[in-house]
């Protein structure tokens, strides 16, 4: 009866069976494994530990030769907790998988991911994903000429592997974001990406220069860093034929190639580069300086308007003044008759006139009946 009863259902059995046996053929029978021929359970576990291991490691030591040109041996094991003899044997399995990956030649060697024929796969973390597909969506919609129909490709594929819950986010940001046109210069997408290579690579850039007179000239610089202001790209660098440093804006540079030599970086400006910055933009790249008295102590004023025009130095305890600059006097003028706050301007003399000016034009605009017009 038995016997008729397992040749009735012969597969039924087998599969509640299978794997009940299977789970417990690595927890309680390893004298029947063995027996069997097989492998000791332990050391199938310890086998299948290490292949997780390495594939992990793998993958973070690609994340970590993307994210930095050159990195020594030393370096890359002590990131990977493992031994120099590891990280070698970790890069020949890279470069067995198809990525060009250079030894560096110097003290102790080093590695640099190479050009490959094709662009291997990048390793993204979701905060990472998003911020790409928002970039290039942004991209998209002008500012860097050139990239427009690339990055709508390039953001096609990356929709199409994203995972739903991060689609959702990018897609929140298309739907609802209404992008406006505005009119202004834009960036070579090759001259952008070569002067960034030289920024980090620290390689000597030469470039020809047309300033804001439309006076040419050839710098050499030791570039530093790429400054995105509004629609326009800076480049804070060492200028070695005026022994300081300076900005240029990117899209009136033609950089000269082959880039090069390599140079040690500089350290920045004292002030930071953002102060640094700031302060060039908005007092020396102009060519109306300006000193004006505000009825403001410092403090409200560095916290207040008036610190967006330019930079703010105490007098005393009820008053400061604001060192600003400018293209033309008419705008300087209708700028600081927007702060609301007593002022009395300095120098120079014709910006005081123009404030005159303005002061008598907006009081005959404020007047009732005709008898007050001009």
């Amino acid at each position: 009866m038995a016997g008729t009863a397992v040749d009735e259902h012969p597969v039924a059995p087998v599969r509640r069976a299978h794997p009940v046996r299977r789970t417990l053929t690595f927890a309680d029978h390893a004298g029947q494994e063995q027996a069997g021929g097989g492998r000791k359970p332990s050391a199938i576990a310890g086998r299948l530990g290490h292949m997780m291991s390495t594939s992990a490691r793998l993958l973070q030591l690609l994340s970590l030769l993307q994210a930095r040109k050159d990195w020594p041996g030393s370096d890359l094991a002590e990131r990977l907790r493992v031994s120099p003899r590891t990280v070698r044997r970790d890069v020949e399995r890279l470069r067995e998988l198809g990525y060009p990956i250079d030894a560096v030649m110097g003290t102790g060697g080093g590695y640099r991911l190479g050009v490959g024929a094709a662009l291997p796969p990048l390793l993204l973390d979701d905060d990472e994903a998003v911020a790409v597909a928002v970039g290039l969506r942004t991209a998209a919609q002008g500012g860097v000429s050139g990239i427009e129909e690339t990055s709508v490709r390039a953001l096609a594929k990356l929709l199409q592997v994203l995972p739903s819950r991060l689609r959702r986010r990018v897609d929140a940001v298309g739907t609802f974001t209404v992008p406006m046109p505005s009119e202004g210069p834009t960036v070579n997408a090759q001259n952008l990406a070569l002067v960034a290579a030289a920024c980090r690579d620290s390689e000597i850039l030469r470039f020809d220069y047309e300033n804001h007179e439309g006076s040419p000239s050839r710098r050499i610089v030791e570039p530093h860093r790429l400054v995105s202001y509004g629609r326009r790209w800076y480049l804070l660098a060492w200028d070695t034929g005026r022994e300081d440093w300076r900005t240029f804006r990117v899209d009136r540079m033609r950089p000269l190639t082959p880039t090069g030599p390599r140079v040690a970086p500089r350290e920045p400006p004292e002030q930071g580069v953002r102060a640094y910055l700031s302060e060039r933009m908005n007092l020396h790249m102009w060519p109306i300086k300006a000193r004006v008295r505000l009825g403001m102590p410092a403090q409200e004023a560095l916290e207040g308007p008036p610190a967006h025009y330019g930079s703010i130095e105490a007098v005393d305890d009820h008053s400061c003044v604001l060192l600003c600059a400018g293209g033309d006097l008419v705008t300087m003028a209708c700028h600081l008759a927007m702060l609301d706050v007593e002022l009395w301007v300095e120098e120079p003399r014709e910006l005081r006139e123009e404030m005159t000016r303005l002061g008598e034009r907006l009081t005959r605009s404020g007047g009732t009946g005709r008898e007050t017009g001009p």
